[in-house]
This record gives C-alpha cells, structure tokens and sequence, in this order.
C-alpha cells in the first residue's frame, strides 16, 4: 500500500517553521553555487562572444596570447594573399594586423591600478569586429595619437573622458570617443592606430597577431594546412578566433569553480545536517502516526519513501529559491584580472540551462543525504513500541 503525495504536503505544511528554516539553509547554499558556476560561465561567455566564428587568429607557435607573439609584415603579406581569405569590396583583405601592450589606468571606485589592455588596429579592423559601435564621439584617425575607449573602462576608471589625456609609452594619446562592445572582451580595451603604437613600442616590422574573415568556414583546414606547408610561416599558428578567446578564459574560470565549489561543499554539510535535523525530528514527533500506518498496512518501503519524498521536497523548493536569487545576479557585473592576459576584464553572471539542471541535481542531492538516515529509522520503527509511544 502506497502513502499518497497529499500526506507529505500536508506534513510539510503543519512544520511550517521547521521547513522554511531548512528550506532557507538549502536556498543559501543553492545560491552561492549557482553564483559560482554563472560567474565562470560568465567569463567564457563574454571571451567566446569576443571571437567570431568565421574568423581565424595568427599568433607566434608556443605563445598563449597576443602579449608574447610576433608576426611579421613579411608573413601577413603571404597570408594575405591566400585564396581562403575574404576580401573586401576593396579588394583587399577582410583582416586586421593588431598590436597589442598593456597601461596602468586608476579605478574610480577603489583608488587602485589595473592593467588595461592598448590594442593597435588597423583600418579593418572595425569592418572586421561588427561589435564594435561608437557611442560617443567618433573614431580615432589614422596616423594620430588619438585613441578610443572600450564602455567598461570608461564606466570603471579615471580619466577617460573624451578629451581627457592618457599616457601611452611615452606620448600622451586624447581620448576621442567611447565604443559598446556589448558583452564581449574588447568593450575591456583602449583601440589606438596601430602603426603609431608599434613605433611608441619599437615594434616596426612586427605585430602581435593577425586576424582574418574565410571566405568559407569550412576552409579552416586548408589555412592550417598551409601554415604547416610554408617554409616561411612554420613558426606560426593558426587558431578559430572563438577557440583562441575560450583558451584565454580557461584559467580563470577553473580558478574561479575550484575556489567556489570548496566553500559551497563546506556550506552543503551545513544545509544537509539541517535537513537531517528537521527529518529526525519528524520522525520522533510522528512516532505514533508512523505506528498507525503501519498497523493499517503500510510497508516499510512505503514509510521509507514517504519520508524521503519529503526531504526531496525540501530539496527542491529550496533549490528553485536560490536559484530564482541567483538569477538576479544576472544584472551585475564588474571587473577583474583575466589570468590569460593579466588585464582587466569587465564581466557579468551569466545563467544557462546546464546551470540550472546541475543546480538542481546538487540541491536533490543535498535532500537525499540530509534525509536518508531519518527515512531509514522511520521505516523500521516497531509497530508495537510505536503505538505505545503515546
């Protein structure tokens, strides 16, 4: 004989106080592990969406970024000339040469220094980053020390308002405009002309990278293969931009789960004891009930159940709550060091389906755990010692 579902809401219902206290403990914990994975994924979010799916990234072999590459004006020349790559109406090539360092700017907030990541491109380049829109004042020139700024430095740091001075090497650049970048890396960066910045940096015959659009996504295979075949360009790489940009967030998004998930466990143990404390107690103060059923016919595995569904339920109600709290995160963000490139990176909290699923699973998890041993103890409670209980 099966104990129907209305009893344990019925239960759950008479131990008000009990349960929203245990359901609160459980949403807590739901919460800051939720929190933890959107703030990773946020991460690898706002790096993959920096990338474009159809466009490919040239970097010197053995460098895991743009700061510690080189490629020379001689190579992009051969690479240019491939036939897999898209062209403009122009005629030339649907690609950006840039050239990449790092400044110092001051943040408003906390007084402190950040590394800001100075990106030198060329003309194309803003064809090339169709993410990339003015918003106030207007592009740079080419041949100037004129520069633009990303929306997330200009909200976060210090003088950077149009017509505000930064020193660049040794030349102070004016700041002409403020680019949205939306949720990508580059609304993280300073755009100045990049011939200027390699002769600021004594960097003339070499820049940091080279990006370009296929003329067809599928003819990735071919660039690689010509980079492997050419004797001029053995010392240089090829990546998707997509798959170069989720590498730089790869360190900082396991540093970021590791360091989450070891509080969240000790949170659990915390969440999971209450449960079980609420489910014993439930279990001593329905004695006589429990001895009742099972006088009526009720099994041991129908006691069992019912007892478990119930923790389940706590479980579960606390796991929507935090997670409909941590969905809330979803409208903050800030900034950090990205540990691929050692710059600022201004991100948000991003929630996804994988995210949801899991955190539900591991508050499920935490019912189980927490009320297994009080459902055990009930189902094998003595009929006789039950019922004299009262």
């Amino acid at each position: 004989m099966k104990i129907p579902l209305s009893y344990n809401i019925r239960n759950l219902w008479a131990r008000r106080l009990t349960t929203s206290l245990t359901v609160s403990g459980i949403a807590l914990v739901v919460f800051v592990f939720a929190a933890v994975l959107m703030l990773a994924q946020g991460i690898q979010d706002t790096m993959v969406a920096t990338g474009s799916n159809d466009n490919v990234i040239i970097l010197r072999k053995g460098t895991s970024g743009e700061m510690m590459s080189a490629v020379s004006r001689d190579q992009i020349g051969i690479i240019s000339s491939f036939a897999e790559v898209a062209q403009m109406n122009d005629g030339k090539p649907f690609a950006s040469s840039d050239v990449v360092t790092i400044i110092n700017l001051r943040k408003k907030k906390t007084n402190d220094m950040g590394n800001i990541i100075v990106r030198g491109v060329t003309p194309s380049s803003f064809a090339l980053r169709p993410q990339v829109k003015i918003t106030e004042g207007r592009w740079f020139q080419q041949g100037s020390a004129e520069i633009v700024i990303g929306n997330k430095i200009h909200d976060q740091f210090e003088n950077v308002d149009i017509g505000q001075q930064i020193r660049i090497g040794t030349k102070l650049w004016t700041v002409v405009g403020v680019y949205d970048a939306g949720k990508t890396g580059f609304a993280s960066e300073l755009w100045a002309d990049a011939d200027n910045i390699m002769l600021e940096f004594n960097r003339s015959t070499t820049f940091s990278s080279y990006t370009f659009k296929l003329k067809d996504v599928q003819d990735y295979e071919v660039i690689k293969t010509k980079l492997e075949t050419e004797q001029r360009l053995q010392d240089l790489d090829v990546k998707r931009e997509q798959d170069f940009y989720l590498e730089q967030s790869k360190g900082m998004a396991t540093f970021i789960k590791a360091l989450g998930l070891v509080i969240t466990i000790i949170f659990s143990f915390g969440a999971m004891i209450g449960a079980m404390i609420t489910m014993y107690a439930a279990v001593a103060n329905r004695t006589v009930e429990i001895g009742t059923l099972r006088a009526l016919g009720f099994q041991r595995n129908s006691i069992l159940t019912a007892f478990l569904l119930e923790a389940l339920a706590l479980s579960m109600i606390g796991g929507i709550l935090g997670l409909i709290l941590a969905s809330f995160m979803q409208f903050v963000s800030f900034s950090t060091t990205n540990f691929g490139t050692f710059s600022e990176l201004a991100f948000g909290f991003s929630l996804s389906i994988r995210i949801v699923i899991s955190t539900l699973f591991f508050s499920l998890m935490m019912g189980v755990i927490g009320g297994f041993l009080p459902a055990v103890r009930a189902s094998r409670m003595n009929i006789i010692n039950a019922l004299r209980a009262s």
